[in-house]
């Protein structure tokens, strides 16, 4: 089976064909560590994460680069504002990052690159680009000379004509051309990082940063780029238009392109003068890790995701159902699924379509009707089982035990659920099993109603008596 992606180059989908099969390589553009990232930007690291585990299926090496940009004119304002070191600063968010996305369940990236730690690549390649006529020195600047580059706007699609007609861009004495983009730019403020260079102390332009980290840690030419679709222009256009050209024979800088869309909160566009921005780490206090990993992964990536409590309440009731199916089968015998037979599995065949995620959870809730199906016999529902588990970690999913799922974790997302401890809990059971047992049947009935005022749902079941978070 071949994966088959959108490639944002050709607007169209292909079949994935690596340039080295033993070496397959992606990169994802990762946070400005400014501030606690928010969910649109939680979207592509899930998005791609679910992306190389599915790739390391088939691949027995895939290089995921996702970058940390830690000089930005952002973090330089924030850090000052603040009174802090900018080095201290962006290491704090970059540690609030790392500690955001493992609670979404995103593995690490194999390769996760700091800008700070590129600046003698970016200098090289900047200087290769004034070299062949690609770049020029002004005023203690380094710029881009777009018209010197003739299919400048190929991945966005756009003509350069016509960018610069209706261009909102700065437009600078320093520029021979309004669309031309910053390289390297001077530091002249107190506050400012620089580095000594060719050019004069300065700091580099945001688009050089990846192309440099790219060719250090991937090649020149990589298999896959991602990133948000917003990115699209200008950011991806200018590392095109820089990694094409800084090279004496030029390759091929990216060779697929996938942009994931964005998010709109209840239908709106997500804005902090819409007070509608949400970060993650405030959604961690309130919902599982887990249950926002499925809401952005409930819509196909490409397509704008509306994030609602509609959406969080869909999936949770999405892992309600998955967990509560483990649960009910635990008595089935141990089944597991060799590596060709996952590859030709419905959920991945369905991850293979350009990450056809809700095509993947859809073929998930199949597997749980396939574990409650009577007369089956057990071996084809353990079977059903080990599809479920091993198709869900593809996707990032059912990481913990059903127990915990119900128990700790389904209580996050209820407001009011913590005030009854575990304990407290089982122990209101237990006088329920003993009010029955004496056949006080009032006192039986109105302890159940009492924890489920408490958001506590009881379940009597053949095996005893168990409950979950409502």
């Amino acid at each position: 089976m071949s994966i088959q992606i959108y490639n944002s180059l050709h607007n169209r989908k292909e079949p994935f064909q690596p340039l080295d099969p033993e070496r397959v390589t992606l990169y994802v553009c990762g946070p400005t560590v400014y501030n606690y990232v928010h969910i649109g930007n939680a979207r592509p690291a899930v998005v791609f994460d679910t992306f190389a585990r599915v790739l390391r299926l088939f691949y027995a090496r895939v290089d995921y680069a996702r970058n940390i940009t830690d000089i930005d004119d952002k973090i330089n304002k924030a850090a000052h504002e603040a009174g802090e070191d900018i080095g201290t600063y962006s290491r704090r968010f970059t540690a609030a990052y790392h500690e955001d996305m493992a609670a979404l369940h995103n593995l690490p990236p194999t390769i996760e690159p700091l800008a700070t730690d590129h600046l003698d690549v970016m200098q090289e390649l900047i200087g290769n680009l004034i070299r062949r006529g690609f770049a020029y020195e002004s005023a203690g600047h380094v710029l881009f000379r777009v018209e010197a580059m003739s299919d400048y706007g190929r991945l966005s699609k756009r003509r350069t004509e016509d960018m610069i007609a209706g261009a909102r861009v700065e437009v600078a004495d320093y520029k021979e051309s309004p669309m031309d983009f910053v390289l390297w730019k001077p530091s002249t403020e107190a506050h400012e990082p620089g580095w000594d260079s060719p050019w004069g102390y300065g700091r580099p332009g945001w688009h050089i940063e990846c192309t440099a980290m790219i060719n250090r840690h991937l090649g020149p030419t990589i298999d896959i780029h991602g990133g948000g679709h917003d990115l699209m222009f200008p950011h991806h256009e200018n590392e095109v238009a820089q990694g094409t050209c800084c090279h004496d024979e030029p390759e091929d800088y990216v060779r697929y392109w996938m942009h994931n869309g964005m998010i709109n909160v209840e239908g709106e566009k997500m804005s902090k003068s819409l007070g509608n921005f949400i970060t993650v780490r405030d959604l961690l206090t309130r919902y599982p890790g887990e249950q926002l990993r499925v809401a952005l992964l409930s819509a196909q990536y490409r397509s704008v995701l509306n994030w609602s409590d509609d959406l969080l309440a869909q999936a949770r009731q999405t892992l309600d159902r998955f967990y509560g199916a483990l649960r009910d089968t635990q008595s089935l015998p141990a089944a597991d699924l060799s590596p060709a037979e996952l590859r030709d599995s419905p959920v991945v065949r369905a991850l293979c379509d350009d990450l056809n995620t809700p095509q993947a959870l859809a073929e998930l809730h199949q597997l749980t009707h396939r574990m409650y199906q009577t007369g089956a016999a057990d071996a084809e529902r353990a079977r059903a089982r080990a599809e479920l588990l091993q198709g869900a970690r593809l996707l990032g999913l059912l990481n913990h035990s059903p127990e915990h799922w119900f128990k700790v974790l389904a209580g996050t997302a209820s407001s009011g659920n913590q005030a009854l401890t575990p304990e407290q809990i089982e122990q209101a059971l237990e006088d329920r099993k003993a009010a029955k047992k004496a056949r006080d049947f009032a006192r039986a009935d109105a302890i159940r109603e009492e924890l489920d005022a408490a958001g506590v749902e009881i379940q009597d079941t053949r095996e005893g008596t168990r409950w979950q978070w409502k």
